[in-house]
């Protein structure tokens, strides 16, 4: 499997704090292709449908097909670093509107 960049969408086995099991689901790649190539893992947050759940942090991804998917998600800040070998498939790279908006989100986030 490629070393993903920043702003990639992938698919990965996610783990859960609530059960003790991995899911399958789409995420965004958030560190530095540089840092996935020498640490040998990625740091993701999650994508989701769930709209039942909201976090303050949540982003509507705009443009599904460009991400490559298929419906309606939201990008969850809920990290978590994969290792590099557990990625499953590509999907697709946030726009740039979606990458703008996750950046300056996180910034938020990290930096008050």
């Amino acid at each position: 499997m490629p070393v993903f960049e920043r702003f990639d969408t992938a698919v990965v086995p996610f783990p859960f704090a609530e059960i003790p099991i991995l899911k399958r689901r789409p995420v965004t790649v958030l560190s530095a292709a540089s840092f996935n190539a020498e640490s040998g893992a990625t740091l993701v947050a999650m994508i989701t449908t769930a709209k039942a759940t909201v976090w303050p942090s949540d982003i509507e991804i705009s443009d599904l097909q460009s991400a490559g998917l298929d419906t309606p998600c939201i990008l969850r800040f809920r990290l978590v670093t994969i290792p590099n070998d557990l990625f499953v498939r590509p999907l697709g790279r946030l726009a740039a509107l979606d990458r703008l908006r996750a950046e300056g989100q996180l910034a938020r986030m990290l930096l008050g």
